[in-house]
């Protein structure tokens, strides 16, 4: 497990665990589809997959569990942690690609559209019918600040956030911002990370 220690005291930490784990495999995944706000179930071999995670035990127990609004993280969420109540946040959800959703890169590489909404580094352009990455970075950072607030209602030290590749990414990198220089931030189907969260800030995180 790979930790980033930022240089605070022992004694700072611990104040909860924030778990964020990345849906199984999907055929989208399988196919290299950009999948988004398509709601699509697990894929018969990420159930597999999460199921032989779940004996290799890499997953973290938890207080709270908080799932996006998409089948596929409601599924994964109950291979992985049974019959525990689900809080479902929709602010969770995946990009919303519009016109691109469910289709390769091969079909819509040659499109303007697309690669305008490639090329744009302010995030404000949207994809045809879809959302911008400014949108889309400011909802999922309200979701998590949503969370925030929930664990720190109920008392709890722990919680797991299931969710999606991309969500998980932004989270990362607004809690963590050296983390944009990453090229491997974005964690496999069923892995994710564990942060160590307290007094209103991250403190360290670790991959699961």
């Amino acid at each position: 497990m790979k930790v980033c220690e930022l240089g605070i005291r022992d004694e700072e930490l611990g104040i909860m665990l924030i778990h964020l784990l990345r849906h199984g495999k999907t055929e989208a995944n399988e196919k290299g589809l950009f999948c988004g706000s398509t709601d699509v179930p697990l894929a018969p071999a990420g159930i597999g997959e999460l199921q032989e995670l779940i004996k290799q035990s890499i997953y973290p127990s938890a207080e709270l569990l908080f799932t996006s609004g998409m089948l596929r993280a409601k599924e994964s969420a109950y291979l992985i942690y049974g019959d525990m109540p689900i809080n479902q946040i929709t602010d969770l959800n995946e990009y919303d690609f519009g016109y691109f959703e469910m289709k390769s890169y091969e079909e819509i590489k040659d499109r303007a559209d697309f690669q305008e909404w490639v090329d744009d580094l302010s995030g404000v352009t949207k994809c045809p019918g879809g959302e911008s990455q400014k949108d889309y970075q400011e909802r999922v950072i309200r979701a998590f600040s949503t969370i925030i607030d929930e664990i720190d209602k109920a008392a709890c030290s722990s919680a797991s956030i299931i969710c999606h590749g991309g969500v998980i990414v932004r989270i990362m990198q607004w809690l963590f911002p050296e983390m944009h220089d990453y090229p491997d931030l974005q964690p496999e189907n069923g892995r994710g990370y564990s942060i160590d969260y307290g007094t209103n800030k991250p403190h360290t995180y670790s991959r699961i």
